[in-house]
């Protein structure tokens, strides 16, 4: 008996092509929105330790780190933010529980990338005399962690409970127009 599967994972032959949406099975949003969940978490967390370390050199250097993981983050959430409105807008129906937990996450995540675009315009005008962000960008930097993690739930909430893979489980209520909203367990 074989333990392990690689081939069918890794291949693309045999995968309808659905432009921005990816490949049938093999969607581009959701890895997309690991870069910046992952990146803006960090961030707060390297600003907790610049603000402990306000003092020191290396107080500033986990202030910088902070400032790169926004940038990068904020990068890689264009390309998903365009790969995600391209899946609202090709694979779900207006009226559909489906289309108002993506519209949700959609006005989470925007608020989210405005907050970051924000918190980038302030670090780089503290960039080169600050060691820790101010009160204001420490908060706004929090708030983004916060957001974003709300926010990925929604995304969550459309892959794992809805299963939503670019071709969408569509013996799921939640692709049905309704509405009434079905929650995880409810027949």
């Amino acid at each position: 008996m074989r333990h392990f599967s690689f081939k069918p994972t890794l291949m693309l032959r045999g995968r309808k092509f659905k432009g921005l949406r990816g490949w049938a099975g093999k969607p581009l949003h959701p890895p997309l929105t690991d870069i910046p969940i992952g990146a803006y978490l960090l961030a707060g967390g390297f600003d907790i330790i610049s603000v402990i370390g306000r003092k020191d050199d290396w107080g500033q250097e986990f202030f910088h780190a902070g400032t790169y993981a926004f940038i990068g983050g904020a990068i890689v959430s264009v390309f998903a933010a365009v790969t995600g409105f391209w899946d609202w807008w090709k694979s779900s129906e207006a009226g559909t529980q489906a289309r108002r937990t993506i519209n949700a996450h959609a006005s989470i995540m925007i608020v989210v990338t405005l907050l970051a675009g924000l918190n980038i315009i302030l670090r780089l005008s503290d960039y080169h005399t600050r060691g820790c962000p101010t009160p204001f960008n420490f908060v706004v930097t929090l708030l983004v962690g916060l957001l974003v993690s709300v926010g990925a739930s929604y995304g969550g909430t459309m892959v794992f409970d809805y299963g939503f893979n670019v071709e969408t489980a569509g013996d799921s209520p939640v692709w049905h127009v309704s509405e009434q909203d079905v929650l995880p367990g409810q027949k």
